[in-house]
């Protein structure tokens, strides 16, 4: 009878063993998966954001001819909250929504100057355009990460980088008609990887119907495939908009189009 019973005891003894062996092996498991859903619920609950150092801040003494009213500032990327991950977080940086409009509200203030000045943009080209707008940004903002805040690659671009990365892209275009503009946007959208990335793309048009053009620009806005949906109607002559991401319609960016009328070029005498 005791032999019996010390049998029956080993046998649940080993069930209690590979219970306990089981549920040993499923700890590590168990613990990441609190850790991941604390972590988680750390940087909702706290709204943690991981600062990269990148700073940009308004020079002292900008003229107000060029630019918005003066309001002294830091300008900062704000960085997105990241997924729960067992990988080390390395924050992605954005351009602040009150930094990306009164970046536009500088480069808006350009009506102001090719109206003083219609002589001066007569028979400039794209390029020396852009590099009109790069002057005055870079006049009133400084950033520490680089000597100059604003940057070009190519032809045409206005840029912030932070690691590579653009976080803030300006496309500057002549007005050749609707296929052209559409496909401004492609390549502006293909610029733009990150979530929340904004942008702005500055139309210039030299024909003599202002208003026809910029009625075509809405217009062709707004057949756009990648198209949201009209955020706010700026002036006469910018709109903001929501695009969807080209790889990933549930991504949105934000890109203001802003329309420029250039003086026309002289026509030689014959």
């Amino acid at each position: 009878m005791d032999y019996f019973n010390g049998a029956r005891s080993n046998e649940h003894l080993g069930w209690l063993a590979n219970d306990a062996k089981s549920y040993n092996a499923s700890l590590e498991s168990l613990a990441m998966q609190a850790i991941e859903r604390r972590k988680e619920k750390l940087l909702k609950d706290k709204s943690l954001v991981a600062g990269l150092g990148f700073k940009m801040k308004e020079r002292p003494g900008a003229s107000p001819t060029f630019a918005a009213p003066s309001v002294r500032r830091n300008i900062r990327p704000t960085t997105a909250k990241p997924l729960a991950s067992r990988e080390p977080y390395k924050p992605e940086p954005i351009l602040a929504g009150e930094d990306y409009e009164h970046i536009l509200s500088v480069m808006e203030n350009m009506v102001g100057v090719m109206e003083q000045s219609p002589g001066a943009f007569r028979e400039i080209d794209e390029e020396s355009l852009r590099t009109h707008f790069l002057v005055q940004l870079n006049g009133h903002f400084a950033g520490n990460a680089t000597g100059e805040t604003f940057n070009y690659e190519g032809k045409s671009d206005i840029l912030i980088k932070v690691d590579g990365k653009n976080i803030f892209i300006g496309e500057c275009k002549f007005w050749t008609g609707e296929k052209g503009y559409l496909e401004t946007l492609d390549q502006v959208l293909s610029y733009l990887s990150w979530r929340d990335t904004k942008a702005a793309v500055l139309v210039f048009n030299r024909n003599k119907d202002f208003s026809g053009v910029l009625a075509k620009i809405d217009e062709a806005s707004r057949s756009h495939p990648n198209f949201k949906k009209l955020v706010r109607k700026r002036s006469e002559s910018s709109w903001t908009y929501l695009f969807g991401h080209k790889d990933d319609a549930n991504r949105e960016i934000t890109i203001t189009v802003q329309g420029y009328n250039v003086p026309e070029r002289i026509k030689p005498r014959v």
